[in-house]
């Protein structure tokens, strides 16, 4: 195994079949027996072991590189990495709407404490690295062409525009249902995906 994708190969391809890693922990040969789950994930049966790697912190405090930018070339690059965000988010919700990514991929509030806590505790870089990687997911979502989002609000301004005259209250009101219904479909399944995560 040359990296963590390795393992999660290997385990992928083995779905309910045991396996044996041979590894070294505190300078002692072991080996570990790990028969990973099999699911279903995207029409194929594949394998979870429901493990993650440790890293060593003095091999990574090793390895760190600090780079700094000027406050033009900052700008530029929180702009570059802004942009990168925003289509990887539209990307992915297009896989998930296609079916080419799971439905288990979208997280609740949960998920998202967790993994603020666990950016926390690597540091404040990390954590604001995070946060900001949730607002802009948020931002994104939020200008969807969805009614009751940003985005529904300038669906209709659009449509008013080219039309000349508002929408009509009707299909306002038509509109502001099928969103709330939208949104409560999706908190709903967000929030079973957190607690079959933790539970």
């Amino acid at each position: 195994m040359r990296s963590p994708a390795d393992v999660a190969a290997t385990t992928n391809a083995h779905p309910g079949e045991q396996l044996r890693f041979a590894l070294r922990r505190d300078g002692a040969a072991l080996d570990i027996e790990v028969v990973p789950e099999a699911t279903e994930q995207n029409g194929h049966r594949v394998g979870i072991a429901g493990m993650r790697l440790g890293v060593d912190p003095a091999a990574v405090a090793g390895l760190a590189v600090t780079v700094r930018y000027g406050p033009v070339e900052a700008l530029q690059q929180g702009a570059t990495k802004t942009w990168d965000l925003s289509v990887f988010t539209l990307q992915m919700l297009g896989r998930i709407l296609n079916g080419s990514a799971s439905l288990k991929n979208i997280s609740g509030p949960l998920t998202m404490a967790d993994y603020a806590g666990q950016s926390a505790q690597a540091g404040p870089l990390t954590f604001i690295g995070y946060l900001a990687l949730i607002s802009i997911s948020l931002g994104v979502l939020n200008l969807l062409p969805v009614p009751i989002l940003d985005g529904g609000h300038l669906l209709y301004y659009l449509v008013e525009v080219f039309k000349g005259s508002p929408v009509s209250d009707r299909v306002l009101e038509v509109g502001q249902r099928i969103g709330m219904a939208v949104l409560a479909l999706l908190m709903a399944l967000a929030l079973f995906n957190d607690l079959t995560r933790f539970f």
